[in-house]
């Protein structure tokens, strides 16, 4: 197998709302303003925000990102959960049962949710014909080495494969920062 590159795209705090929720936050049938397209096709960043409030703490500003989805979900990094007083799983998005819930307040009201705050595991998106071309399966963990004066190998890359997704490694901000990246940073990845 050829040396596979792939980018980085860095994932700061976000929120993902159900439209009971996004209309509990900002009115009866608000529909979410985009502002920016992001890597993968049909997401976007809202030009709403909203303010996580936990038991230690709160986070302001944190951007939604549409469209709206089934359930609502928070992906917050390890440093933003000491901030908030709460102790999230690194989970793969969507699997939000038993993680911990928290206040999100918007402009027309609160949301308390019982449960979907996460810090994501680092995934990499593929398209089914990209992961044909580079022999990597969906559901397969593997290690993604980036050079530098941060020299760095992420392990348990979890491949997402989908005929809708573009190429993108998504790792959070604490993660970029201890390797000293910036998106669209190369790696390279290494089969387990």
């Amino acid at each position: 197998m050829s040396e596979i590159k792939i980018p980085v795209g860095i994932s700061n705090r976000h929120v993902h709302l159900c439209q009971a929720d996004l209309d509990s936050l900002f009115g009866k049938g608000h529909q979410l303003k985009p502002t920016k397209d992001l890597s993968q096709p049909g997401q976007f960043a809202c030009e709403e925000t909203v303010t996580l409030i936990g038991p230690k703490g709160i986070i302001s500003k944190v951007r939604i990102l549409g469209p709206a989805r089934p359930a609502s979900q928070i992906e917050i990094s390890k440093t933003d959960s000491f901030a908030l007083g709460i102790t999230p799983p690194v989970r793969d998005s969507g699997s939000i049962q038993d993680s911990p819930g928290i206040i999100i307040e918007g402009p027309a009201g609160r949301v308390e949710l019982k449960e979907g705050v996460i810090i994501a595991q680092r995934h990499l998106h593929l398209h089914t014909d990209e992961a044909a071309r580079f022999g990597l399966k969906d559901r397969e963990l593997i290690s993604v080495k980036f050079e530098g004066d941060r020299e760095v190998v992420f392990g348990r890359v979890l491949v997402r494969v989908h005929p809708a997704f573009k190429m993108d490694l998504h790792l959070d901000t604490d993660e970029a920062n201890a390797a000293g990246l910036t998106n669209g940073a190369l790696g390279v990845v290494i089969k387990q």
